[in-house]
């Protein structure tokens, strides 16, 4: 299986109380994952809190990773930044490191149109690490269609795109207009929807606290079961529905706390949860891990 398949947790960072990063605690918590049934990690994602690093934090974080990785078991870093120069910095950062691949937003400073997203793909293609494109409209203005995919295809370096739009027929059109490229299940919430018609990946977030559970339905989803798949889905889809909203750090984090994990609070502009929501969360994530495995 290729390093970016399978599923592969855009994992959280575990704070103190005093906001500085627990690194001890981030490697538990790979050791964690590895343990129970995912494939890989994809450090210094929204889920990571890339933007409210140092950029030393930053470094360290993917050297810390990698070193708690046991064999077999990947690392993707996240390289997104406002410009293209930073964002192949960062690829060569994670190379350094011995990462095995890199996750790499479009460049997310404004909208820019297709042929400087074509020239920002080209530029971190220069760390010569594999690709993920990843595709996320809401916070970067920028959709990459599958057109302008077919285009970031023809960088060798490119190898797959998370797909976050929610839009399930986007599956289909990738492996049509771009059959080169992996499709990956970007969004908790269509990650059935998204595999029974074709990706072969899943890169998300609530495997940080259910990762056996996540593991299940990727599995039941790959296998074509369906029927089976569908039951468990009804239990997990109301918690992955919180890794589309914009409190899903926040929330995620509190799903690792009601599994029996660590994760600490999250660095400011991101604030606690009300009571209001946390009551939600709980709810649903108890409800996710009332499912029969």
């Amino acid at each position: 299986m290729k390093p970016w398949q399978g599923i592969v947790v855009a994992n959280t960072l575990p704070l103190n109380d005093d906001l500085s990063i627990d690194y001890d605690q981030l490697q538990a918590h790979i050791a964690f994952l590895a343990e129970h049934g995912v494939n890989g990690v994809c450090p210094n994602g929204s889920l990571g809190e890339y933007q409210v690093l140092t950029p030393q934090e930053r470094s360290q974080v993917v050297k810390v990773v990698v070193e708690a990785a046991p064999d077999g078991f990947s690392v993707v870093p996240g390289v997104g930044a406002y410009g293209s120069a930073e964002s192949r910095r960062w690829a060569e950062d994670a190379a350094a490191a011995g990462a095995d691949a890199v996750l790499a937003l479009p460049p997310n400073a404004y909208r820019a149109n297709d042929q400087e997203v074509v020239a920002h793909y080209q530029e971190v293609a220069k760390a010569g690490l594999p690709i993920v494109a990843y595709n996320n409209p809401y916070d970067t203005r920028i959709d990459l269609t599958p057109e302008l995919l077919a285009e970031l295809a023809q960088i060798e370096e490119v190898v797959g795109v998370k797909e976050f739009s929610g839009d399930i027929r986007r599956v289909t059109a990738i492996r049509r207009t771009a059959p080169r490229l992996d499709v990956l299940a970007g969004a908790d919430d269509v990650v059935l929807e998204a595999v029974a018609m074709g990706a072969v990946g899943w890169i998300g977030g609530f495997s940080n606290a259910l990762p056996a559970h996540c593991a299940k339905i990727y599995a039941l989803a790959k296998e074509g079961d369906l029927a089976e798949a569908r039951e468990l889905y009804a239990y997990l889809q109301p918690a992955f529905m919180w890794d589309t909203r914009h409190t899903f750090v926040q929330a995620i984090k509190l799903a690792q706390e009601v599994a029996g994990r660590w994760s600490g609070p999250c660095r400011a502009p991101r604030q606690p949860l009300d009571d209001a929501t946390r009551a939600e969360v709980v709810l649903d994530v108890e409800l996710a891990m009332s499912a029969p495995l």
